[in-house]
């Protein structure tokens, strides 16, 4: 297997997942105006996806939590399928004059990988089960 410190961190990995995706959930849900923009353009409903988004990173945060099976893939999958809203946001940000959202847009296009990896580290999560007497 893997050295006591790696898998540790995979054990704990799919958390960086769950407090993502709770709280970008929350505010997709609470002020929808902060992922319109994101919505690549050839889309409709923006609105409308940014909440069916929403309430897919939330259940994917509380699937995470509960060790369902499916969590860790569907979190992934929705990571991928989210992936072009970043890819727009970036690009979108090169049209402003803030240098600082122009890089910030920038690095966190690539960071989906690692929170996809992190997502499917979910399935290596061990459920405590109760000891039968």
């Amino acid at each position: 297997m893997y050295p006591d410190g790696i898998e540790r961190w995979r054990q704990r990995a799919p958390w960086v997942v769950i407090v993502a995706f709770g709280a970008s959930g929350v505010v997709h849900l609470v002020h929808p105006s902060t992922f319109t923009r994101m919505v690549p353009t050839f889309m409709p409903a923006k609105t409308a996806l940014v909440y069916v988004s929403g309430v897919a990173e939330l259940a994917c945060a509380a699937g995470l939590w509960r060790r369902a099976p499916w969590a860790g893939v569907a979190s992934a999958a929705l990571l991928l399928v989210i992936w072009p809203a970043n890819l727009q946001d970036a690009i979108n940000a090169q049209r402003g004059d803030v240098l600082s959202t122009q890089v910030e847009q920038w690095v966190r296009f690539p960071l989906q990988i690692p929170l996809i990896w992190c997502a499917l580290q979910a399935r290596f999560r061990r459920r405590s089960r109760p000891e039968s007497s």
